[in-house]
């Protein structure tokens, strides 16, 4: 009885956020209705998900924290990034920061999604002398799908290489509650009602899988510094440890750290709360962010 309670009360969590999204895509979003000065569109592609929304630093040589949203692969986003406490914080802490959409599957693949995230954050370096930031000092930050997704250009080089970049353009990583790392583990070992979704990005064909892969793919080379953050649940955690042993057995430096909240109410809340100063990973999130850029 309490397996199928689980699975009604995740089955209606889920429901929520995917209106909750809907509701940010058309437009009819509180924070979409008053326009954000301070913010501007940064198209890096032909498709009308293809763009970036960008706020500027106090100064020139502000560092920029690129931000990945979620939403299963299918779903999501930039515009979540509004009113939010992560974009405030940000601000307020010296950074530039951009908000990216990607195309969204089923009409386009992870790969392509893995592109768009590259193409996006080479988009954003090329006019960093007229957006005003420092372009040796990026980060990429992405939760749920957008973690797996940043975790992915950070460990296979195809997807920068191809954006005409490299490692050595990200300062880190911070991928916060994702799943898949691994994909074939997590179709064996994640909640059965997301099963479906993960078919639908990821396919059965195991190579692929094994390529869409971040834990896969660690070896080296990969970005040199990871921040991995996970909630209290079990595949999540058991995930973000088995890719932080990988990066860490490449080279890079990977630091793995867990936080209260159990479930889809603790997925959602490091995503919702990052940013707040009374959230116990802002501090985590900060010092990183600090340490990187130097």
């Amino acid at each position: 009885m309490r397996t199928f309670l689980t699975l009604v009360l995740a089955a209606a969590a889920l429901s929520l956020t995917a209106a909750a999204a809907a509701q940010v895509g058309s437009g009819r979003a509180g924070a979409e209705r008053r326009a954000d000065p301070a913010k501007q569109a940064v198209a890096y592609g032909s498709d009308r998900l293809q763009v970036v929304d960008y706020w500027a630093g106090p100064s020139a040589n502000a560092p920029l924290v690129v931000f990945v949203h979620g939403g299963g692969w299918k779903r999501g986003d930039k515009r979540m990034m509004d009113g939010s406490a992560k974009l405030s914080h940000w601000r307020a802490q010296g950074y530039a920061v951009a908000s990216v959409n990607y195309r969204l599957v089923p009409e386009a693949t992870v790969e392509q999604q893995g592109a768009d995230v590259a193409a996006a954050l080479a988009a954003l370096k090329a006019r960093a002398a007229t957006l005003g930031f420092d372009a040796r000092r990026m980060a990429l930050v992405g939760h749920s799908a957008g973690a797996h997704l940043v975790a992915l250009v950070g460990t296979d080089p195809a997807y920068l290489l191809t954006a005409g970049l490299s490692f050595a353009d990200v300062a880190g990583i911070v991928p916060l509650d994702g799943a898949a790392y691994d994909v074939a583990a997590q179709m064996g070992d994640g909640p059965p009602i997301m099963r479906g979704t993960y078919e639908q990005a990821f396919g059965t064909d195991p190579a692929r899988q094994a390529r869409l892969s971040p834990t896969r793919q660690a070896g080296a080379p990969n970005a040199a510094e990871f921040l991995i953050l996970h909630v209290q649940r079990d595949d999540g955690k058991r995930q973000s440890e088995a890719l932080g042993a990988a990066l860490r057995q490449a080279g890079s430096s990977a630091v793995v750290r867990g936080f209260p909240g159990r479930g889809l109410r603790g997925h959602a809340q490091i995503n919702r709360e990052l940013g707040d100063p009374d959230y116990p990973a802002t501090a985590v999130v900060d010092a990183f962010l600090a340490r990187i850029f130097g």
